[in-house]
């Protein structure tokens, strides 16, 4: 829902003003089952073998399930500026132009793409304290995680950590850590491309997991072959209900 707009002048004597909420653009979220197992034979049991084999595969199932859910998580971001995955206003998740339900674009990404710097995180600040609802009132929006590839950490923690201004020769105060504006640095091995980054926003709504069900593993035999078979399966989707919760750059 779009929520309401600004209150107006009540005059003396006459009626308040009303207004009302508007359906807003609709992101749909498709549970979807994963799922893996593997087969320990009779004669694995007969010979003694499932203390070890059995162990080390049901080790590795547990790490491809897991496995699985960090992939699938991170290619939410890896597909943010894929125009083939998109979200309630039909464009994808990044965009220089995102519709607003009012009328008018705003965006999530920035005007010229840029590698990972002090000015381009700066800018990224400023195009996020911008951000209006979708009744083109601006809101507080502040920037939480920068979110980056293993490529990218050691830039991230030299241009947010630093005291002064990271690569310079100049004085001047690191602005982005003194006014605290990215506190926090993640690293996520998963995500594909090595310059693009990312900012998660505090916007609530924002990025989403459902977990429909969780982790189930289960056990049976097959009659027919005496082999034991061993599974797992969840269930669950990822996504952003409201793509002001993510602002990125795929990189120069």
């Amino acid at each position: 829902m779009t929520g309401f707009g600004q209150a107006s002048i009540k005059t003396e004597g006459n009626s308040i003003s009303y207004d009302d909420m508007e359906q807003g653009f609709i992101t749909r979220y498709t549970h979807i089952t994963y799922g893996l197992g593997f087969i320990i034979t009779r004669e694995m049991y007969e010979d003694n073998q499932y203390a070890e084999i059995g162990m080390k595969r049901a080790q590795a199932l547990a790490f491809s399930m897991r496995n699985t859910k960090e992939t699938v998580s991170a290619n939410v971001l890896n597909r943010a500026f894929n125009d083939s995955y998109t979200y309630g206003d039909g464009l994808e998740l990044c965009s220089e132009l995102h519709l607003n339900k009012s009328g008018g674009t705003w965006r999530n990404e920035l005007d010229t793409a840029a590698d990972l710097s002090e000015a381009s995180l700066e800018q990224a600040c400023i195009d996020i304290a911008a951000f209006k609802n979708d009744r083109g009132m601006l809101i507080k929006v502040l920037p939480k995680t920068l979110i980056i590839p293993p490529a990218l950490e050691y830039d991230a923690v030299r241009i947010l950590k630093s005291t002064l201004q990271s690569g310079t020769a100049n004085n001047d105060t690191n602005a982005i850590r003194t006014l605290g504006r990215i506190p926090n640095i993640v690293v996520n091995h998963f995500l594909t491309d090595t310059d693009a980054w990312f900012i998660k926003t505090d916007a609530p709504h924002g990025m989403k997991m459902f977990e429909r069900r969780g982790d189930s593993f289960a056990t049976d035999n097959d009659f027919d072959t005496e082999n034991a078979k061993f599974r797992a399966s969840c269930r669950y989707s990822v996504g952003s209900s409201d793509v002001r919760g993510i602002f990125g750059s795929p990189g120069a």
